[in-house]
């Protein structure tokens, strides 16, 4: 029980400390407005269980930033690859079904392999199975990409 509250005041002051920073202003109508949309989405995920403070959790959050920065490098060059296949007269798509092999420990691992897999221009996860990710590619260039394997070493770091 003495985790959830630590993770309740956590979670209060990292949102209040987004709020503000996003909204930059300091008047006493923005500071309340916040306080009340962080009170109500703190209530909302203690009510859906979602505080915790395990490890996994903490490390990925601390390694995020490093990720994100290399996901949005990942996701420029797709939208070149992307737009240069969608802008050639002929425009030569070679779309197909690929599979990939997760290599997180947890449901959160898997599901951030996931949703960057369809963040990324050309690629959209179909299906989890117990196989693996089914994922669509617009082409087979886009697919080798994925193939690399490249985005899940990165995502299995964000766990380790």
């Amino acid at each position: 029980m003495k985790d959830v509250q630590y993770s309740v005041v956590v979670t209060l002051c990292a949102l209040m400390l987004l709020w503000v920073s996003l909204s930059g202003y300091f008047n006493a109508l923005q500071l309340g407005l916040g306080v009340v949309s962080v009170i109500a989405v703190t209530w909302l995920t203690v009510h859906l269980g979602i505080p915790t403070l395990d490890r996994s959790r903490l490390k990925m959050m601390i390694r995020l930033p490093s990720y994100h920065l290399w996901l949005t490098r990942e996701i420029l060059i797709s939208n070149m690859l992307v737009a240069r296949i969608i802008l050639s007269p002929n425009m030569p798509l070679k779309r197909t079904i690929v599979y990939s092999k997760p290599r997180q420990n947890s449901d959160l691992g898997v599901t951030t392999y996931a949703n960057s897999i369809t963040l990324t221009p050309g690629t959209v996860t179909i299906d989890i199975n117990e196989k693996g990710l089914v994922v669509h590619a617009l082409d087979q260039r886009i697919a080798g990409d994925l193939m690399s394997d490249q985005m899940n070493i990165q995502v299995a770091r964000l766990e380790n």
